[in-house]
């Protein structure tokens, strides 16, 4: 979620030695962070008020956002890579023993919090997956693929849909609260780089300029996929 070039930091003012304010999330995971957040809340907005035509468009925009976020996985900057934060369960237990303060953040996702992302990412993958084909119970408000599937097999996409949305639900809550915890117990607010895209660190960032050509192919795909699933 690089191309090789200078460090891109900026050094905050202050005395010799401050921490530098270190590029640690670029546009790209920012604008998909925060395009998911409001998409789950409109999806699920649209769907307990009846309005299917919005909430097919929901879903279908986060199609795209999944898709881009997969293929940014790849071939975005180095903190939006899965290479660069998914560990091993002896890497996550050497991390939980040093949660305590004073806390240093990773430059990127910590160990356990890939844990976190995977989990999210992978649950947003199956809800959209599943809305794809789902039909509701008299067959009018269905899923672009559902014409793949029989009726009973969309129901049971719609059911499968539902129960993946509740799990997503528990991990988004899940994931507030670690936020919580950081901020509360180890002093450290996790959600302005978020915001920013900078924090105070003593490890860098990722190591190089936007990389602009491979956003826009990232963002080509994304598009190719969600105009094929309705032309299918």
């Amino acid at each position: 979620m690089t191309t090789s070039g200078p460090m891109t930091t900026d050094r905050a003012a202050g005395p010799a030695g401050a921490a530098s304010k270190a590029v640690i999330w670029d546009g790209a995971i920012r604008l998909f962070h925060w395009s998911t957040v409001a998409l789950v809340a409109l999806a699920w907005w649209s769907a307990e008020n009846g309005h299917m035509d919005w909430h097919r468009r929901f879903g279908l925009t986060m199609l795209g956002l999944v898709t881009f976020r997969l293929y940014w996985g790849v071939a975005g900057t180095q903190t939006a890579r899965f290479s660069s934060f998914v560990k091993g369960p002896n890497a996550i237990a050497a991390y939980i023993r040093r949660l305590k303060r004073p806390y240093v953040a990773a430059p990127g996702h910590n160990p356990l919090g890939a844990l976190s992302v995977l989990a999210l990412i992978a649950a947003l993958v199956l809800q959209v997956t599943a809305g794809l084909f789902a039909v509701d119970v008299d067959g009018l408000e269905s899923g672009p693929l559902s014409h793949l599937v029989s009726f009973d097999q969309g129901r049971a996409a719609a059911e499968f849909h539902e129960t993946v949305f509740n799990i997503l639900i528990a991990l988004i809550v899940l994931h507030v609260a670690a936020l919580i915890f950081y901020r509360v117990r180890l002093h450290t607010n996790l959600v302005t780089a978020m915001i920013t895209g900078r924090r105070a660190s003593s490890e860098p960032g990722h190591d190089g300029p936007f990389p602009l050509v491979r956003f826009i192919i990232g963002a080509a795909l994304a598009g190719v996929v969600v105009l094929a699933v309705q032309q299918i």
